[in-house]
């Protein structure tokens, strides 16, 4: 392995890993679903949903079971800073599920709102429900179905959505068909003009400037969030100046707070600043990130 696959393993482990014999002594459920090994662990109050293919590494969603509204992870806050950029999404999609941390939170700070989940694999779901008290509200409605095929459909149907927020992870990273600039052009396809995307991603990937240039040739200048993970905030019609992104995270600072989102802690680390490397190829259906990590690997 080189040095820069040893230093990316090592940040991945030690952001994101429980230890296997903590996963062993807490294991509340275990199962192998069609698409991956799926643990639940109970550490104190933090309840974790784990998807990885070896147990105890990675902790896919979590919940603070004695203070269930609070974020446990910071990236929740980050995505919700999408509501900076628009502040009354009426429609919503998500696509990964987890244990319903964002939709969960979303039906309660939007009760108006139609909000879709997709997620690929049933186990999934059914488990946030059982283990994270993840309902559906009136107005939500969860879908199973792999991610680019329910954006294909609605693509097709004419079927819009103010806010899109990507969250799909399988045992490494997001799958490879939803990195590429045709999947990201079918998504900005299903925005409305003033509708918002949120994309989970890693900062320390090796596909950083990939995606870096793939995000910027679809939708133009979009935030940078990055607090380890790295969340792009992007806007269909052009993200808004930061007096507006001010003005519209005062509005929702109260309800954030309520959930441990401080607006004070996402504010100065969005930032449009280029730190990425241009040069590099875009990613598309035909050069895929597999092909990127393997010569990276060979390298």
């Amino acid at each position: 392995m080189s040095r820069f696959g040893f230093l990316l393993t090592a940040f991945l482990f030690a952001c994101f890993s429980v230890s296997p014999a903590q996963a062993q002594q807490n294991v509340l459920h275990e199962e192998h679903s069609l698409y991956r090994n799926i643990l639940v662990t109970q550490n104190g109050n933090e309840r974790c949903m784990l998807f990885r293919a070896r147990r105890g590494l990675g902790r896919e969603s979590c919940k603070n079971t004695a203070e269930p509204e609070k974020f446990v992870f910071e990236y929740a806050s980050m995505m919700m800073a999408s509501l900076f950029l628009n502040p009354d999404p009426e429609r919503i999609l998500i696509i990964g599920l987890g244990g319903g941390t964002l939709p969960d939170a979303l039906q309660a700070m939007l009760p108006n709102a139609v909000i879709h989940t997709v997620e690929i694999d049933p186990a999934v779901e059914r488990i946030a429900m059982e283990y994270f008290d993840f309902t559906l509200g009136p107005n939500t409605e969860s879908f199973i179905s792999d991610g680019r095929v329910f954006v294909k459909r609605a693509l097709n149907d004419g079927v819009k959505y103010d806010l899109v927020m990507l969250d799909a992870f399988e045992a490494d990273y997001i799958p490879e068909h939803m990195l590429t600039q045709e999947f990201l052009e079918e998504v900005k396809g299903i925005m409305t003009p003033d509708g918002v995307l949120a994309a989970n991603t890693f900062s320390g990937s090796a596909l950083y400037d990939y995606e870096s240039v793939t995000y910027r040739a679809v939708f133009g200048e979009f935030y940078n969030v990055k607090y380890a993970n790295r969340i792009i905030l992007a806007k269909a019609d052009g993200i808004p100046p930061m007096d507006v992104v001010r003005a519209n995270a005062q509005r929702w600072s109260e309800q954030l707070l309520r959930r441990g989102a401080n607006p004070d802690f996402v504010l100065p680390i969005m930032t449009t600043r280029v730190d990425w490397d241009s040069s590099v190829p875009i990613l598309t259906d035909q050069f895929s990130p597999s092909n990127v990590l393997n010569t990276m690997r060979r390298n």
